[in-house]
């Protein structure tokens, strides 16, 4: 009975009817669809390679974004400073008055020895001017140690030209004067 069952339990699961014929179909079935899955592999390591190089160029223009971004914001830090720096600069141009030429500004520092170091702001006030083409002399006076001191441009007067404001500055030898 147990040899009855086990030849109709083969019959009914075919393996008697399977011939080499059918053996042979089968491995080549497996083949194929080993030879697919190997194509499947390799389609996607392709695709995760796309994918992982698409990844790291987000990555990198992500950080070049935030640079820019911080670039922008400095820029905007810097515009304002402008900014500001232009409104002192126009409340140092006189609105009414007479047109014309002023020193704004003058600052006279000691460098040693005999030796003073000066600047000078010089504006033209008003709004459309033309350019200022012009001589600047300048004389200094006072006391040093006690002993009055007198000092003029090396050189004599300084040419300039300006068309809103100009910046100056120079060196020069202070000479004691006599009582």
């Amino acid at each position: 009975m147990a040899l009855w069952a086990f030849e109709f339990g083969k019959d009914i699961a075919g393996l008697d009817a399977g011939t080499k014929k059918d053996v042979v179909r089968l491995r080549a079935e497996l083949g194929a669809v080993q030879a697919e899955l190997s194509s499947a592999k390799e389609d996607r390591d392709k695709a995760q390679s796309i994918a992982d190089t698409a990844g790291t160029l987000m990555a990198t223009e992500r950080a070049s974004l935030e640079r820019l971004m911080e670039q922008v914001k400095q820029l905007e830090i810097d515009n304002r400073s402008l900014g500001d720096d232009l409104v002192f600069f126009e409340k140092l141009i006189p609105v009414a008055g007479p047109d014309g030429l002023s020193i704004r500004g003058l600052q006279v520092d000691p460098k040693g020895g005999s030796t003073i170091k000066w600047q000078a702001l010089v504006m033209q006030v008003g709004k459309h001017v033309s350019e200022f083409d012009g001589r600047l002399e300048l004389a200094f006076s006072g006391l040093r140690n006690g002993k009055p001191w007198t000092s003029a441009l090396p050189d004599g007067p300084l040419a300039i030209r300006i068309r809103q404001y100009g910046r100056l500055e120079g060196e020069s030898i202070c000479h004691h004067r006599r009582s």
